[in-house]
């Protein structure tokens, strides 16, 4: 159980959020306060309140800075995409749970004696959705794109995208000291300063040494947040100067120990990828690369869903590099088959919250099969439309990136879009693996998005660039 700091942080965190639009200019004050809450703010805690989804560490920090650059600054909100699928999938993220809600009105039961219908012998049940759920579900999926639509208004001008790559740097550095402490001392920080440990810990050992995990849900997402910190300490490398950029490389080499220290085959794979495309290949291949991320992130479950996947063939690639890998890839494989079978009784709108969606015992309720994917973790809770919608807003900014590319070449793009197309790229590719969509995913899309929505509007002649990049008088304002 979190003991009391981990409640006090949450309860405190926007006003670290004010202090930091207090004393920063916008943009990065924006990008600290997502960025601090996910990597500070204690995991798997919240303040539990009716009728409104938890409180936690992506909810508190998403609610503060809209609240604080809504009532407490001179900006003017334009949070509605100036692309039209954007808000048609904006439109389809947001309502496509009322359909989930009305659908799943019927409790789940679990029954001690089976076969004697309509007589049950009920032991444990998982409720019903009702009517009074769906100002959850909207007003939970308004508060997971709050990042998103911010990022596209105010993260989206050339400084924005530089401002996020040297945060995922910044913040990769300065995790990188309680990550060592981990790999040395074993993952205790969460239990040291929130009471409580947030995973298995079985699963934070790895080749007789441990995986770091500091304050973050799993292993996984720290090794891929420092595949993250290294692509974007590389990035800037590049753009720097001769002298600036040799310090960068050291920096990015040491990012690189501390990542192989993190013992994730599957990050340290996308670095291999990643790190010499951005050093060394044009921006258009760049982008072409994460095109390709995106296409196959989007496409997957859709091949999975038909059988088209050759598992056995994976499975015998993965064993030829570790039997441990390849036991982890069938398990997945086996999970997400059941997973499948689950979510195909309700395709279009899933099977809602409450774990409902999950394999279980039908005398107990005891969960038999966990998912890992967060695409799996999707489409069974909100189906095929909500998993459109979700991987469709990651998915769109790469691929209006591409069809700019296509049309107008890359002479005039910003250095920074490139790499951060590859971040979001790999970051979806890694969503069919793990469910590791984060605030900073949801950032990155916005700020391309906004990116590519500018372009589009400098193309035209439309007046779309005013509207989703701030001028260059508002990196500060004045709150409360």
């Amino acid at each position: 159980m979190p003991n009391p700091i981990a409640y006090m942080m949450l309860l405190i965190w926007p006003i670290v959020c004010l202090g930091l639009f207090r004393n920063l200019p916008l943009q990065r004050a924006l990008i600290w306060s997502i960025l601090g809450g996910y990597l500070f703010l204690p995991p798997l805690t919240e303040f539990n309140l009716p009728l409104v989804p938890g409180l936690d560490k992506v909810s508190i920090p998403n609610l503060s800075v809209l609240l604080i650059i809504w009532l407490g600054t001179q900006e003017k909100l334009r949070l509605w995409p100036a692309s039209r699928m954007a808000g048609l999938l904006v439109v389809g993220f947001l309502f496509s749970g009322i359909p989930t809600v009305l659908n799943n009105g019927d409790p789940i039961l679990f029954q001690s004696i089976l076969g004697f219908d309509p007589v049950v012998f009920p032991v444990d049940a998982l409720p019903g959705l009702s009517i009074r759920d769906i100002g959850s579900v909207l007003i939970g999926q308004v508060l997971v794109l709050v990042p998103f639509l911010l990022a596209r208004q105010f993260l989206a001008d050339e400084k924005g995208l530089r401002e996020l790559l040297l945060a995922f740097m910044i913040g990769g550095l300065i995790y990188s000291v309680p990550s060592l402490f981990e790999v040395r001392f074993s993952p205790q920080l969460n239990t040291w300063i929130y009471g409580f440990f947030q995973h298995s810990f079985e699963q934070m050992m790895r080749n007789g040494g441990f995986r770091p995990i500091v304050f973050l849900p799993h292993a996984l997402w720290l090794a891929l947040f420092m595949c993250i910190a290294l692509v974007s300490t590389v990035a800037l490398a590049r753009q720097s100067s001769v002298i600036s950029r040799w310090k960068m490389m050291f920096l990015a080499v040491y990012l690189a120990v501390v990542l192989l220290l993190c013992k994730s085959l599957a990050s340290m794979a996308y670095a291999l990828l990643l790190v010499p495309t951005v050093l060394l290949l044009p921006t258009r291949w760049q982008i072409r690369l994460a095109v390709v991320f995106a296409a196959v992130a989007m496409i997957y479950p859709m091949l999975r869903n038909a059988g088209l996947v050759p598992l056995e063939a994976l499975v015998a690639q993965a064993e030829a590099i570790s039997a441990e890998r390849a036991n982890s890839l069938s398990y997945r494989f086996m999970n997400e088959e059941q997973l499948l079978e689950r979510a195909a009784e309700k395709p279009w709108f899933g099977w809602g919250g409450w774990g409902r969606n999950l394999i279980r015992d039908a005398t107990t309720g005891d969960i038999l099969s966990i998912p890992d994917g967060r695409w799996i973790i999707v489409f069974g809770s909100f189906g095929w439309i909500g998993y459109l919608c979700e991987m469709g807003l990651l998915a769109l900014p790469i691929f209006l990136m591409g069809l700019y590319l296509y049309r107008r070449g890359d002479a005039a793009l910003s250095p920074w879009i490139a790499p951060l197309l590859l971040i979001l790229g790999i970051t979806m590719m890694d969503m069919l693996l793990n469910a590791t969509l984060t605030p900073l995913t949801w950032l990155t899309a916005g700020a391309i998005l906004g990116h590519a929505e500018a372009l589009a509007g400098a193309r035209t002649g439309l007046n779309i660039a005013s509207e989703v990049t701030p001028p260059a008088t508002a990196r500060r304002r004045t709150v409360f």
